[in-house]
């Protein structure tokens, strides 16, 4: 009957240490290995199953009245860059002629389209090292990301479109402008269609953006809510009364 009674008191002391974590746990066991084991750290371990270090621990902070501070930053497995700084800078070296910034600046990411095979490939030929000395293809997708790239399909320059007659276009356009450049009664017409303008037969009321003076009014804008696109007539002539940059919708 004593004996599982004894049994039974070390479970619930197993199961109280069990709950506490840290400093708090080492101090319980401190404690329980000098109520019950004569502060023996090897005692306390063959009783209660913990580890003699976490008991000696304990009992050197409960005589020191200090506590421990854990280090859990250099604890588990460092990183592959961090072992291998090298490694880093040859992935940078290859991968930063591939890579561009996102077209928005929505964010710090470099998007690249070179896949970790082929990087792995590219180390082995250019940089020179061997296949073993190279982490697996998961790992180098990884460093990548760490090291702020993404895989993504870039494009660095778009082609602009171009329909077979463009060049003829543009000819006669400019062969067009220079029949008529120094002719007075022909007005240049610039056309816009995007950007949206206020058009109507009631425009600005029928006044001009300036007066004779060239003068431009506090409140120059009287149309209408309604806008259309459209284009406008411009004078090119430097002795229009209105200046050179009277326009008049039409």
């Amino acid at each position: 009957m004593d004996e599982q009674r004894e049994h039974l008191y070390h479970q619930l002391i197993r199961s109280a240490a069990r709950r506490l974590t840290g400093h708090e746990r080492r101090l319980f066991i401190a404690e329980v290995t000098q109520l019950l084991c004569e502060d023996n750290p090897r005692q306390s371990e063959r009783l209660f199953g913990w580890g003699r270090q976490t008991a000696a621990l304990g009992i050197a902070e409960r005589d020191a009245g200090m506590r421990c501070q854990g280090s859990f930053c250099q604890r588990g497995r460092k990183r592959t860059e961090d072992i291998n700084p090298k490694l880093a800078q040859d992935i940078k070296a290859l991968v930063e002629p591939h890579a561009q910034a996102d077209p928005k600046l929505k964010n710090t990411f470099a998007y690249t389209r070179l896949t970790a095979k082929t990087l792995r490939q590219a180390l082995l030929a250019q940089k020179g090292y061997r296949d073993d000395d190279l982490p697996s293809n998961r790992t180098l997708q990884k460093i990548l990301n760490r090291l702020g790239y993404r895989l993504r399909r870039i494009q660095k320059t778009k082609p602009l479109k171009k329909v077979k007659e463009t060049d003829a276009i543009f000819a006669n356009i400019r062969k067009v402008h220079e029949e008529v450049a120094n002719d007075p009664e022909t007005l240049e017409i610039s056309v816009d269609t995007k950007a949206k303008v206020p058009f109507g037969e009631y425009s600005r009321g029928g006044e001009t953006r300036s007066d004779s003076a060239g003068k431009v009014p506090a409140a120059w804008d009287k149309d209408p809510p309604a806008k259309k696109k459209g284009g406008a007539l411009r004078d090119p002539e430097p002795g229009h009364a209105n200046g050179d940059d009277s326009v008049r919708h039409q």
